[in-house]
This record gives C-alpha cells, sequence and structure tokens, in this order.
C-alpha cells in the first residue's frame, strides 16, 4: 500500500467507529469525578463487562442478554469501588487501581477455565451486535460523496455506536439543567456546603457511581460485542486511561471530553490506517512505532493541558460529616 492509497473517509469512519469506547467510558468518569469520586477503575469495569458480555452472549446466543449482563457486573464493582472510597473513605486511586489488576488477571482466568482457548472466548458469531442499515440507503449508495456520507459516516453503524453519540447532550443536560445534576457537581465541589443545604452527599455518589458502572458497562460490550465479536485478554488496551485523558482534556465537561474521545478516535484511526503504508520520504514506518500512536498522543495532551485543567475541587478527599 501507498501512501496515494490513504483514504480520508475510511480515517473517518474509523474514527466514529472508535470513538464510543472512550464516549461510553469517559462520559461514566464524569459522573463519577464530578461527584467526588476518582474513577480510575475504569480499565477494570470495561475488561469485567467485555468478558461477561461476550461469555453471556456466546452461551444465550443473544446480544442484549450480553450487555445486560456485562451491565450487571459493571454495576457490582462500580458499587464495590463506592463502598471502599465513600463508606470507608478508603484511598480512591488504589481501590481503582486494584479493581483494574484483580480484573486484569481475572478475566483472563475465568475465560481460560470456561472455553479452555487461551483466555479468550470463542467468536460470537451471529450473536454480535450488527450494524443499522438506514431507510433509503440503497436509493443513495452510489451516489458521490451523498452516499458515502449516509451510508458509512452516518449509517452503517451498531446501536451502540448512535447511544454514545447521543449521550454526550443527555449528559449535558443532566449535568448542568437537572436538579439532580446541580447536586452532584455540589458534592463535588463543595461536600460539607451541599450537606449543609440538605443533600446527602454519600447518598449522591453512591448514585454517581451507579449511573458510571451503567455507563462503562457499554465501553466493555461495544468492544466484545460489535468490535471484535469475542473477549480477549486486556483487550481495552488502555482505553480506560485514555477515557480519563479525555476529561482532563475536556476539563471535567462532556462537551469538550467528546471532542478528545473524537481526537483519540481520529488518531487511533491514523495508526491502524498507516500500518504498511509505504510514507513519502520516511517509507515503511516499523508496526511497533505506529502503534505508540495513541499512547504517545495520551502523554503530549496530559503534559500540556494538566496544568491548565481545573477538577472538581473536592476530587479524592473523603468526606467526613460535620458534627
Amino acid at each position: 500500500m501507498t501512501f496515494e492509497d490513504l483514504h480520508l473517509g475510511s480515517i473517518l469512519v474509523s474514527t466514529v467507529r472508535n470513538a464510543p469506547v472512550l464516549i461510553f467510558a469517559a462520559m461514566a468518569g464524569l459522573f463519577a469525578e464530578r461527584s467526588g469520586v476518582i474513577d480510575i477503575g475504569l480499565e477494570g469495569k470495561i475488561l469485567a463487562s467485555a468478558f461477561v458480555s461476550a461469555a453471556v452472549a456466546f452461551t444465550t446466543r443473544s446480544p442484549w442478554l450480553g450487555i445486560l449482563a456485562g451491565m450487571g457486573v459493571s454495576v457490582v464493582l462500580a458499587m464495590l469501588q463506592g463502598f471502599v472510597a465513600v463508606t470507608q473513605k478508603g484511598n480512591q486511586l488504589v481501590g481503582g487501581i486494584a479493581i483494574n489488576i484483580a480484573m486484569s488477571g481475572l478475566t483472563f482466568v475465568v475465560a481460560q477455565y470456561f472455553f479452555q482457548q487461551g483466555g479468550r472466548t470463542p467468536d460470537l458469531g451471529d450473536a454480535r451486535l450488527f450494524d443499522v442499515v438506514l431507510p433509503g440507503s440503497a436509493a443513495v449508495a452510489d451516489v458521490p460523496f451523498l452516499g458515502w456520507f449516509y451510508t458509512k459516516l452516518i449509517g452503517g453503524h451498531s446501536v451502540l455506536v448512535y447511544l454514545a453519540f447521543i449521550l454526550v447532550p443527555l449528559v449535558h443536560w443532566f449535568l448542568y439543567h437537572s436538579r439532580f445534576g446541580l447536586r452532584l457537581r455540589a458534592c463535588g465541589e463543595n461536600p460539607h456546603a451541599a450537606d449543609a443545604a440538605g443533600v446527602s452527599v454519600e447518598r449522591t455518589r453512591y448514585a454517581a457511581m451507579l449511573i458510571a458502572g451503567i455507563l462503562c458497562s457499554f465501553s466493555g460490550a461495544y468492544l466484545a460485542i460489535v468490535q471484535s465479536g469475542f473477549f480477549l485478554r486486556d483487550m481495552s488496551a488502555g482505553a480506560g486511561y485514555v477515557a480519563l485523558t479525555a476529561m482532563v482534556f475536556g476539563n471535567w465537561r462532556p462537551v469538550y471530553t467528546f471532542l478528545g474521545c473524537l481526537m483519540f478516535g481520529f488518531f487511533g484511526a491514523v495508526q491502524i490506517q498507516l500500518e504498511g503504508v509505504d510514507l513519502p520520504v520516511i517509507g515503511r514506518i516499523p508496526g511497533a512505532l505506529i502503534q505508540m500512536v495513541p499512547y504517545v498522543v495520551t502523554v503530549i495532551v496530559l503534559a500540556g493541558l494538566m496544568a491548565k485543567s481545573v477538577a472538581p475541587k473536592a476530587i479524592g478527599v473523603p468526606f467526613v460529616k460535620s458534627r
């Protein structure tokens, strides 16, 4: 493949398909961290929901049951995080990292025990969640640009892709225009003031973790049931940490966080497109270097924006009720 064979349209379509994993996880992290709980355990919840979704979908031949099962395990882990962070006033970073490490090993062991395929699940086949064909796609398929735009860029994706993009304005409205969103942000900025106003900080943070667990489960389900069609060890490949970086990029605001997810999705798509391509002057870049692209971008974004980003003031600080 040569440099001229690269197609911007393919990169844009891949961006749309890569972004939902990050969008779901980043929106989940927004709820948790806006309430004052550091959600570094996104990676572990993605892995757990990916494995359970794939295993249940394969067993029942139903992707929807797989999604529900993945949601269940993600919520359990989120509630465990909430118990450590909110009730026990424990170290939130340690609790999240413990979940990540535990799920990285446990999903592999359980997958190997049940399926005996080297720590992966069998191919889902017809139990995958397939793409949606928009009405009128056949009629416009051969029309220049419009056919590609309607059938490939807008259409031809799974339900979870559309859910991810619809989720962004919903989260924005929920955080900034609902009573619960106001209380949640108050708990993340000044929990003692919220408590004085009659808001239950602990209950609000548990509710935020519940929502975070539900949203994060869609990331894992999307990876296993839509993108890959099976579960593979550590298949999240740092998506939870990249989602956290997108939050920093977006200054803990839904729309800007969404743009950060698109940016990382774009560089992930470029990485895929560059493999095996002969670039002018440079030639063919080794695959190992190409795979570093999203992570190098992550480091650059963190180095450039961490000092300028303003996190919720009470994030990571256990709330102790005043007497």
